[in-house]
């Protein structure tokens, strides 16, 4: 499976292709919605998710409700695109229209600068409309057919905040990916700790009113992944270093860890390790998931568990110094509407992006030419494990 997305901010639509889908996957615009309306939720939301009601539309690849082997292409309207006709146009406008919106002066941490360096624009709009956040519109919406391949082969995904702007919050032992993702669903910030909910967002107020923003760190989780996807032959094929690739190609992510993380450097091997236990329903298990699920670039049988870490968002209402890049003097940033955190929602992009990897490497790994074909494979892998 294979996919591009295209679209600028403010454009009039965002568009992704995606290719490698098997046939006979049942699959609607609402199965895409759900996951696009869960990307816009969140506490500290920005006043844009007032104005974008996102809406997939299909456009090839299904027919009567089922994929059927061909692209897949979605699309997704900019509701906002009729205020910016003019700023975004695609035809030739007059010079006075060219500089509506002119950007000047690129934001400490975000593309803006440097994009211009590299592909010469003298109007960095040319450059954060495209490197902005919005991107990850399609990129959930791809992850919503991923996770709906993983749903029927019995596969969950959950992510959840697990510290914000340095608020912690405890994760309860025991619970199943299943349960996860029903309480960090009922959560304004996905935390799974209520006792934390209010403090949190009482700092993303402060934080607010302050013009500034804050980061944290998310947690994705993966259950009844069967051991061996992925492969140790070669550096590209282990499965845990591309979904590292992947988190921290999303928007402001910085870092990606798994099982007890960067802890294991610290902690001796003893208390890193997973021992090898055998069930005869079960098979081989691991009496504990320090590894996060992988070993050797392969998975375990355990739940996958990645976390990623999230910058504060760049754009700040109390913009920090920069340059302007025409006289060279210094100014302050140019402020663009934006949101005083954005993690809670990161952690929804974060599920996705995880989950059309690990959908990937179901589709590398047994025949996929038909879903009904998918799932037998799987079926037969699993009952061989056990017998191994």
């Amino acid at each position: 499976m294979r996919y591009i997305t295209a679209g600028e901010s403010h454009g009039p639509e965002l568009t992704a292709i995606i290719e490698g889908l098997p046939a006979g996957l049942p699959l609607t615009a609402e199965d895409i919605n759900f996951e696009l309306a869960r990307r816009q939720t969140g506490y500290g939301r920005g006043g844009r998710m007032l104005i974008e009601k996102d809406q997939v539309r299909i456009t090839s690849g299904i027919r009567h409700g089922k994929t059927l082997g061909s692209p897949v292409t979605l699309v997704v309207e900019n509701k906002d695109w009729k205020n910016w006709t003019k700023v975004m146009a695609i035809e030739e406008v007059p010079e006075k229209d060219r500089k509506l919106r002119r950007v000047a002066r690129p934001r400490p941490g975000h593309a803006d600068l440097v994009g211009g360096m590299k592909y010469h624009h003298q109007d960095l709009r040319n450059v954060l409309e495209r490197s902005s956040a919005r991107e990850t519109t399609m990129r959930v919406a791809i992850g919503a057919i991923a996770k709906k391949i993983l749903k029927e082969l019995g596969i969950d995904v959950a992510g959840h905040v697990t510290m914000l702007g340095g608020i912690k919050a405890e994760i309860p032992e025991g619970l199943t990916v299943k349960e996860i993702a029903e309480r960090s669903e009922a959560s304004e910030v996905r935390v799974l700790d209520p006792s934390v909910e209010e403090e949190i967002k009482q700092l993303i107020d402060q934080t607010k009113k302050n013009g500034d923003t804050i980061g944290g760190v998310v947690e994705v989780l993966v259950g009844g992944v069967p051991a061996g996807l992925g492969s140790y032959v070669q550096w590209d094929k282990k499965l845990d270093a591309k979904i590292a690739q992947a988190v921290v190609s999303i928007n402001a992510f910085k870092g990606a860890e798994f099982g007890v993380g960067f802890e294991a450097g610290v902690l001796p091997g003893s208390k890193v390790m997973d021992e090898i236990l055998w069930d005869e329903q079960r098979g081989y298990t691991r009496r504990s998931n320090n590894l996060g699920g992988f070993e050797g670039g392969m998975t375990n049988g355990e739940p996958i568990v990645v976390r990623g870490v999230m910058k504060p968002i760049p754009t700040l209402y109390k913009p920090l110094q920069s340059v302007d890049i025409d006289s060279k003097e210094p100014y302050k940033a140019s402020v663009e509407r934006s949101d005083s955190t954005a993690v809670p929602a990161a952690s929804v992009v974060c599920e996705s992006v995880v989950a059309t990897v690990v959908a990937n490497e179901l589709l590398e790994k047994f025949p996929s030419d038909s879903f009904a074909e998918l799932t037998a494979s799987v079926q037969a892998y699993r009952e061989y494990l056990l017998t191994y």
